[in-house]
């Protein structure tokens, strides 16, 4: 029998602990939840884990809530853990919107068996970090979706306000993994147009060594930018998130025009090192003058000269990501009732 005791466990898989493989955004994203909902008075653990098996080994009596990202533990591994731990609150907090959810067949069958099984007991939620994906979870299915959105904690000293581009070296990041759903070639595209109308030259940065359906699209890339003598792109390896987060504040601007998005900790990381994003509408919780229609590079190239000549653009930033912060809290509170 679990005690009264209230402590919180976000947890993801260990995918470092598979050989060749180095995501850990996941981790990074309950890192940051863990750190707001701390920030408020919550006693919260994030746990790196392997399978099931290690989940429920990991399983004290001070344990109330559960959160698990995105949907990969199998489900019959979930029927035993909750029928062994009847008090205690699990979920399983999906990640993606519905257009990412084209690239894991698996996920897409595990979020359906998770429904079944949210009906059949009294301690299972679905859950999703994306209000969309919640409402068309309800919408579609008649079933409930928990909205527990990504939390990203901001120091307390705001990040030094950057001065405007005003030289002939530019710096854009299009960080992220080399996906088709990212849409790192309008991201490239502008970017080199913005270069050509500015007469800048421009180093264009990425995340090199994670292509994940993405083929040849940095090949796409090297050809479009060849015998351009003012254009480098710089493929920058996977880093820790402390070293990432040096990397952004080393750039002039960031380009996410993602096609689907649930959160996007890119945007957010520059955020809070004072550098603003060109977003698409996925990314809704952006000011609504980052965004830009993902599929016309024009536009996402004329936002970016609007923000690299906005003095104001950072703090806007911040203000967006505080709001953001303020209304998912409170999604938080309502899930753990105390």
């Amino acid at each position: 029998m679990f005690s009264s005791a209230r402590r919180v466990i976000l947890a993801y898989k260990n995918f470092a602990a598979h050989r060749n493989i180095s995501h850990i955004g996941l981790g990074v994203a309950a890192m940051t939840t863990a750190k707001v909902l701390r920030q408020h008075g919550y006693t919260v653990d994030v746990l790196p884990i392997v399978n099931a098996a290690e989940l429920e080994a990991r399983l004290t009596p001070d344990v109330s809530h559960v959160v698990v990202s995105a949907p990969w533990i199998p489900s019959s591994a979930w029927h035993h853990i909750l029928q062994e731990h009847p008090d205690v609150q699990f979920a399983v907090n999906c990640h993606s919107n519905v257009g990412f959810l084209q690239a894991d067949a698996n996920g897409v069958k595990l979020v359906r068996e998770a429904m079944d099984l949210e009906i059949g007991t009294w301690n299972f939620r679905v859950a999703g970090n994306s209000i969309k994906f919640c409402r068309w979870i309800a919408d579609t299915y008649h079933t409930a979706c928990q909205y527990l959105p990504n939390l990203y904690y901001l120091d307390s000293v705001p990040p030094l306000r950057r001065p405007l581009f005003c030289g002939s070296h530019l710096r854009i990041g299009a960080f992220g993994a080399i996906r088709p759903l990212k849409n790192f070639m309008s991201a490239a595209g502008a970017s080199v147009e913005v270069a050509s109308q500015l007469h800048a030259d421009l180093e264009l940065w990425v995340s090199a060594g994670r292509s994940e359906g993405g083929g040849g699209i940095l090949d796409a890339v090297r050809a479009m930018i060849a015998g351009l003598p003012n254009v480098n792109l710089v493929e920058c390896g996977w880093q820790s998130w402390p070293q990432f987060r040096i990397t952004v504040r080393h750039m002039h601007l960031l380009m996410q025009p993602s096609y689907t998005e649930s959160f996007n900790m890119v945007t957010a990381d520059g955020v809070a090192e004072g550098v603003p994003s060109v977003v698409s509408e996925a990314i809704d919780w952006a000011p609504h003058h980052w965004k830009a229609p993902s599929d016309d590079v024009d536009r996402i190239a004329r936002i970016a000269r609007y923000l690299l000549a906005d003095p104001m653009a950072a703090q806007d930033g911040i203000v967006a990501l505080q709001n953001h912060n303020r209304d998912g809290l409170g999604a938080w509170k309502a899930y753990l009732g105390f």
